[in-house]
């Protein structure tokens, strides 16, 4: 094991570690059934996709980040189903720069709890009688943007 300027190597290296993974609270409608489920035509589904994190209570590096995804697929008027998923993780994160530290929690984090996500997804419409949905990859890099576009004040906006 190698030492620099008096800390192990494995000290200083970046540390993303996923302590744990759990649904956090979950909800599937298919208030239409089973008249819903006799159909042909290709329904509108709408998707909506928001993170959150937050610090966990008595640790340094422990961290709570949750991906909530509400969804619902309509044919006309009719709802077929609809959706709201809580997927959260517990990640441990170590010897990040503060000023990358957002970045981590609310990119790569998310990045690595979709996949769960997806899958509680597709087999839960599909044991609701349709076919499975499949989330499309999402651009959490576009979320975080979009995020922090919303944060900061408009520029030349002056103060009232």
């Amino acid at each position: 094991m190698s030492t620099t300027n008096g800390g192990t190597a494995e000290e200083i290296q970046p540390q993303l570690q996923v302590v744990g993974q759990y649904i956090r609270d979950f909800s599937f409608e298919n208030p239409n059934a089973p008249q819903s489920l006799n159909t042909n035509e290709q329904p509108q589904i709408a998707i909506q996709v928001n993170v959150g994190a937050n610090p966990i209570t008595g640790s340094e590096t422990d961290i709570e980040v949750v991906i909530k995804l509400e969804g619902k697929a309509e044919l006309g008027t009719n709802l077929l189903f609809q959706f709201e998923l809580e997927y959260a993780g517990i990640f441990r994160i170590r010897n990040i720069p503060q000023e990358s530290m957002s970045a981590v929690v609310l990119i790569e984090c998310p990045r690595l709890l979709f996949p769960f996500a997806r899958e509680i997804i597709a087999t839960t419409v599909r044991n609701g009688g349709f076919p499975p949905l499949l989330l499309e990859p999402i651009d959490f890099v576009a979320l975080y943007r979009q995020k922090m576009a919303q944060l900061q004040p408009a520029e030349g906006a002056t103060p009232q």
